[in-house]
């Protein structure tokens, strides 16, 4: 070994030695900044906090959670609860680092009061070490790797299975963006980040560099629509391109989905067009809240509707089977600002394939006139008239329950998916007053909301917080959890009827 620390041109670079002095795979690329290190140094990745501590008595901090919510320690697999080892009738509960004073002056005074209520409560200074043991591997491998491995690596993933493999990226940063866009780097290979995946029977083409895809939530995507029933009208407020609706399409449902980011749009449409739901699916580029009070406002006369959806075409004429009824029903029509109407597609369906049938016994479907339209007429305050008489010899003969005609979603919407972890809660307030009693038929719909639970929180606080949104009491909820994002943090879908006292 030279002087100055670096290995001569034709030494072996030593093999890494782990705690009990095996000997680890030998590195095989000589690394610079590893040269020389015989033993990692564990205690090189301990990282000292200087915190504060609440003393609680232990039947009192399921209540103070709930009032310390986001004042409390938020760090991966750390319980900000412990035990007191002063006391087996208290319990510390672990301040947020943003707490730097022992007078807790960072916390607003509506909180602390509402905590004084409860019990007096002493500060104590707290120390926690997060070692070697705690932290992941991608970390560990972060400190001790140089700039740049990643390329080699991610050159050799491609080497070795290209043409499977045409791409390789790197997911840098968090996700900040209003429309939840990651940003990659393109490592190796094409610098098109366009792709096609499938899911269930299902074909989702999209750019990975444009809208959002996680593929981990497949499961859930499918658990979820195998609630639904043919026939069922289903409204999707973040759809993104389409997990959710492209396979409820495929089943039979009648789908409006909406999403803000426009390129998710486009892509709901031609997956849509892939898939063969076209005439099944009506897609928006609105604001969530928007979205809602338009598809439920009852139409006003006078006032014609552009559609904004990517998959609506309105209709001029429409035969009824049986009756000269209008394709509106009251020929009443609302006007919403549109960014693009493209053309309608009308297919086939096919099953959605994998599938399970378990539907919820609780949720009857909707009532719907007999009556069949030839051809589609598409609005967006959800008056709709489907293609669902099939010219002979038509290739689609399973889907049988989908024949709806006449959807008013002012009148009824059996599903609504709010699949947006981070603050879907907070859009329920879109619900308050927006279903007009005299119009509504049959029961509410199910709200499925979608949120992340971090293990400082309980399931009674999401629901306080959704019940405020709402303004009313939510009966019967079903919490299912769908993955741990973190090992603090777990999707959740909350899931129940919405209250009648939301209603107008």
């Amino acid at each position: 070994m030279c002087d100055d620390g670096k290995a001569p041109e034709n030494q072996t670079t030593p093999a890494l030695l782990n705690s009990h002095n095996h000997t680890a795979a030998p590195a095989r690329i000589r690394f610079h900044t590893l040269v020389g290190l015989e033993m990692l140094d564990e205690s090189k990745f301990d990282v000292h906090l200087k915190l504060w501590a609440l003393q609680i008595p232990r039947e009192l901090c399921k209540v103070a959670t709930r009032v310390l919510n986001g004042y409390l320690l938020d760090k991966p697999r750390v319980k900000p609860i412990t035990e007191d080892p002063t006391s087996e009738r208290n319990r510390y509960m672990i301040l947020s680092e943003k707490v730097q004073d022992s007078d807790l002056s960072v916390i607003p005074e509506k909180v602390l009061s509402e905590l004084k209520d409860l019990c007096e409560i002493d500060v104590v200074p707290y120390s926690l070490t997060l070692g070697y043991s705690y932290w992941g591997a991608d970390h560990i491998l972060k400190q001790i790797l140089p700039p740049g491995v990643e390329d080699v690596i991610a050159k050799v993933i491609y080497d070795k299975n290209y043409p499977r493999i045409k791409t390789i990226v790197n997911k840098v940063g968090s996700i900040s963006n209003e429309f939840r866009v990651p940003t990659f780097e393109v490592l190796a290979g094409e610098k098109d980040m366009v792709t096609e995946v499938k899911q269930y029977g299902a074909t989702f083409k999209l750019d990975y560099s444009l809208v959002y895809w996680n593929s981990r939530l497949e499961h859930e995507h499918i658990r979820l629509v195998s609630q639904f029933r043919a026939g069922e009208v289903i409204c999707d407020m973040f759809a993104v391109i389409g997990p959710f609706a492209i396979p409820a399409a495929q089943k039979g449902c009648i789908v409006y989905a909406n999403d803000l980011n426009p390129d998710s749009i486009r892509y709901l449409k031609i997956n849509a067009e892939i898939n063969k739901v076209g005439d099944h699916v009506h897609a928006y580029n609105l604001d969530a809240r928007e979205f809602v009070s338009q598809l439920m406002a009852v139409p006003d006369s006078g006032k014609e509707l552009n559609s904004d959806a990517s998959m609506l075409k309105t209709c001029e004429t429409c035969t009824n089977h049986g009756s000269q009824e209008s394709a509106s029903g009251n020929g009443m029509m609302l006007t919403v600002e549109a960014k693009e109407v493209p053309d309608s597609v009308t297919s086939d369906v096919d099953d959605l394939q994998g599938s399970s049938r378990n539907t919820d016994a609780s949720v009857p479907p909707a009532k719907r006139p007999a009556n069949i339209c030839q051809s589609e007429c598409g609005r967006v305050d959800g008056t709709n008239s489907l293609v669902t008489g099939r010219s002979k010899g038509s290739k689609n003969k399973r889907i049988r329950g989908s024949e709806i005609i006449n959807v008013k979603t002012w009148e009824h919407v059996d599903h609504v998916i709010m699949n947006l972890p981070a603050s879907a809660v907070e859009f329920l307030d879109a619900f308050r007053g927006v279903i007009q009693r005299r119009y509504w038929r049959d029961t509410l719909p199910l709200i499925h909301c979608y949120c992340f639970i971090r293990a400082s929180e309980t399931q009674e606080y999401i629901i306080s917080v959704a019940e405020a949104a709402l303004k009313a009491n939510i009966k019967e909820p079903i919490f299912h959890r769908v993955r741990d994002v973190a090992p603090n943090k777990a999707m959740f879908c909350l899931s129940f009827r919405l209250p009648e006292a939301c209603l107008n």
